[in-house]
């Protein structure tokens, strides 16, 4: 499911990655063998085959060159493919053009990176040597089993057959985990950016609640002022007392 989605949705309905492999490594070998340059349109199409997106991944594979080619090398084949494809060359599918040429920029700058060109030689060396141990481990299953250790990938066709798909899979796993790895980035750099939003909203608060407060402050001591001297005043009143006349006495009389 992961390999598909990296496939992008230009992936044809319907078929696995596996097929997609087998069937445009075959249609782009054969194009290949008839003609090493290609047409512009051969050359838009092969760019922008279904899964081109998944394909695309490894710089080498659109440029069309082996991983052990020079600087020089890459240079001239970047030239040959820009002029190629570029739009101005093809007004008459201007759009897919601009898509491909687009493509093989992209490649071009990732190979001028050395840290990302090495990354990408990696791969490709890590696809050939996956596929070498699991010949290795089909061999030694067939021994063991006593039959003959005849694998398919003995034919060198269907072992470079091999190593491309294998090398496809990984460049595209590596893919995915950029990309998961840049969401969770972005995730934490959103949750981060909310939190800081917040703190200013709440720091702006606490402003407006204290210059509020001191604005009121005089207001609010005058009114307490008043509250003592009214409670004050009915208090004296309260306890205010009068003279009274002493009682008379009735004289008694004997």
């Amino acid at each position: 499911a992961k390999m598909a989605a990296a496939a992008g949705d230009s992936a044809t309905p319907g078929l696995g990655a596996d097929d997609l492999f087998q069937t445009f490594y075959t249609e782009v070998k054969q194009i290949e063998k008839r003609d090493s340059v290609l047409t512009p349109k051969q050359q838009i199409d092969r760019l922008l085959r279904p899964g081109a997106s998944y394909f695309n991944l490894n710089p080498f594979e659109v440029l069309q060159l082996d991983p052990e080619a020079t600087d020089e090398e890459i240079k001239k084949r970047f030239r040959q493919l820009s002029i190629l494809v570029h739009p101005d060359k093809n007004q008459d599918d201007a759009e897919r053009a601009q898509q491909a040429f687009e493509a093989v920029e992209k490649a071009y700058r990732l190979l001028q990176d050395g840290e990302q060109k090495k990354r990408a030689v990696d791969v490709i060396h890590a696809g050939k040597e996956y596929v070498e141990h699991n010949m290795k481990e089909k061999k030694k299953q067939l021994k063991k089993e006593g039959k003959p250790m005849d694998v398919e990938e003995d034919d060198p066709e269907l072992f470079r057959q091999a190593v491309y798909k294998q090398t496809m899979k990984l460049f595209a796993e590596l893919e995915i985990k950029r990309k998961e790895r840049e969401a969770k980035d972005m995730h934490e750099r959103k949750r981060q950016r909310e939190e800081e939003i917040e703190a200013q909203e709440k720091a702006k608060r606490d402003r407006e609640w204290q210059k509020n407060f001191e604005e009121t402050r005089d207001g609010r001591v005058d009114s307490w002022r008043n509250f003592q001297a009214k409670g004050k005043t009915k208090k004296e009143k309260k306890n205010r007392t009068f003279l009274k006349p002493p009682k008379v006495k009735m004289e008694q009389r004997d």
